[in-house]
């Protein structure tokens, strides 16, 4: 098959204006705004949205050793190139990466393996396919892209956006008292959104305009005064946000009669940054050359962290401003809310943010928890399974439940696993 070097090919400023960038669908909320803000910069960009109809379709490829993130995303890649939508010459692919000790960080060079190998049997142009690893440490560079100051800002907006509309959305859908008038309104304001993002209104008084519009076209959705179960979503960061990774979970809890509410990508983003900043702080060190590179890398975390946080601060403040709409906890409250479950240095993959998450629902009135995990991440058993002994005990009267989704599961034990936690949710005191 050849070494990875010898099947890798760059990104130029040619294909900028000649291939159309493809994501895999990961965040549901924050689709739409990030292309906005990668079509903005001057690419052409989409999220995929083909559903997978064969999630073995992978295993052609791979091996079955690959966690479930894994073979969902090389089969949706694959199946959109096999759907014959757009040619070989005509797409590149994108691949987020944030790093750590997980299998999913191979991906991208899996991606390249994989069309090479179609290649190799005869798929003509499959070789030439860019793929684009998506990541702020600077790894694998392309010439014909790279994260400028008007994408970052786009893409910050897109994320602030993301999860001001998931924050609406999960608390006025359930109440609503005319049907599909919440995603009338949501595509509504997401359009608005998109525009500014285009335009380039990304600074702090037009993402403060956005928000506060946003927010009074929800609030002047008719909704049901009564309250329903709260059902928190944690987990894996895939898992949690993917639609298609997790079956649209939340379209199964509110069909059930449920309030879903997930925790905002936001948190995740600043956990990342508090991540880097700890590992600098602990392990930059062994000589003066790598102290100080440590301490260095430290003030840049850190300096990072402080400006989403300010970010958060800003969104939160504005979504609170009626006394509507509830908010996730900022992130160092968040952060305190994992002491005393697991240790700040479990932060491998999602870590401590899992635990922190399932304290923050029950504090939000969640009477139920589902902890989602792919089957096949090490990482995921023990950060999510490690913890439910001492959630169990700190939440007696909680309905905490890890669910794992695998490709050849069956969805019906899955769902029935998912029923009963929303059924002890609902006979809790």
């Amino acid at each position: 098959m050849g070494k990875p070097h010898s099947i890798r090919k760059n990104f130029t400023r040619r294909d900028k204006h000649t291939r159309t960038i493809l994501l895999c669908e990961m965040l549901e909320y924050h689709n739409v705004f990030l292309e906005a803000a990668f079509r903005a910069d001057g690419y052409s960009f989409e999220v995929l949205k083909n559903a997978v109809k064969d999630r073995n379709g992978a295993l052609r490829y791979i091996s079955n050793d690959y966690c479930y993130p894994t073979v969902l995303i090389i089969a949706q890649f694959m199946e959109y190139l096999e759907s014959g939508e757009r040619g070989p010459g005509e797409v590149a692919f994108m691949e987020p990466q944030a790093g750590g000790a997980c299998r999913a960080g191979n991906i991208y060079n899996l991606l390249q393996r994989v069309l090479y190998q179609k290649y190799r049997q005869g798929m003509e142009g499959y070789d030439g396919i860019p793929v684009i690893s998506l990541n702020f440490r600077g790894e694998e560079r392309h010439p014909g892209f790279r994260i400028t100051p008007r994408l970052l800002a786009g893409a910050i907006a897109a994320v602030c956006y993301g999860d001001l509309i998931m924050c609406l959305y999960q608390q006025v859908k359930p109440y609503e008292t005319v049907p599909g008038e919440t995603d009338r309104v949501r595509a509504q304001v997401e359009e608005k959104l998109c525009r500014d993002i285009l335009a380039h209104k990304n600074g702090r008084k037009a993402r403060l305009m956005g928000y506060r519009h946003a927010i009074e076209r929800f609030g002047e959705i008719p909704v049901r005064r009564e309250k329903k179960r709260r059902v928190g979503i944690t987990g894996e960061i895939y898992m949690k946000f993917s639609g298609l990774g997790n079956d649209k979970i939340e379209q199964f809890v509110l069909e059930h009669g449920g309030e879903p509410y997930s925790g905002g990508f936001i948190n995740y983003c600043i956990y990342l940054v508090d991540t880097e900043s700890y590992m600098a702080e602990r392990y930059g060190s062994g000589g003066k050359r790598r102290q100080g590179c440590g301490r260095a890398k430290k003030r840049i975390c850190d300096a990072a962290g402080r400006y989403l946080c300010r970010l958060q601060e800003e969104l939160f403040a504005c979504i609170s401003e009626g006394g509507r709409f509830q908010t996730d906890l900022c992130f160092a409250q968040l952060k305190e809310r994992a002491a005393g479950i697991i240790e700040y240095g479990c932060n491998t993959g999602d870590g401590w943010l899992i635990a922190a998450e399932a304290a923050q629902y029950v504090e939000k009135g969640c009477k139920s928890v589902l902890i989602l995990h792919p089957f096949g991440c090490l990482v995921s058993h023990v950060c999510e399974r490690g913890i439910l002994q001492r959630l169990h005990q700190r939440y007696p009267d909680v309905a905490i439940q890890t669910i794992e989704y695998d490709y050849d599961q069956s969805k019906t034990l899955r769902e029935s696993r998912i029923l009963l936690a929303l059924q002890e949710g609902r006979d809790s005191p």
